[in-house]
């Protein structure tokens, strides 16, 4: 079973950066599109950046022009780079990694933006 271990979640004021990186306990040897997930307090969770392994990138509206996704297929890794955050960016965010067979998520990094 692989696992998902997700870090660089943290506390950050508005207008300030975050890099959230993801990687998988073992190889992944098919192809697999990662993405990363958020969800606030009493909301759905929602898609925030999509990569396939092709490298076709699709971000929420929401985010689109501050945060970047790129992965490490050598390292079954995946980055959010997230700048000029909002406090409604605040949100636990979940890193998940998808294939013909297998959907995998980690345990979710806390973001807070906040003065």
């Amino acid at each position: 079973q692989v696992q998902l271990v997700e870090s660089g979640g943290g506390l950050v004021q508005p207008g300030g950066s975050l890099r959230l990186s993801c990687a998988a306990s073992h190889s992944i040897f098919s192809r697999y599109v990662m993405a990363w997930y958020r969800q606030a307090p009493e909301q759905q969770r929602e898609l925030v950046a999509v990569i396939t392994w092709g490298g076709t990138i699709n971000y929420a509206d929401s985010v689109k022009g501050r945060f970047t996704i790129s992965r490490d297929n050598a390292k079954s890794t995946v980055y959010l780079q997230m700048n000029s955050l909002k406090p409604e960016d605040t949100a636990v965010y979940y890193c998940n990694v998808r294939g013909v067979g297998f959907d995998y998520w980690g345990q979710g990094t806390q973001v807070t933006v906040s003065p």
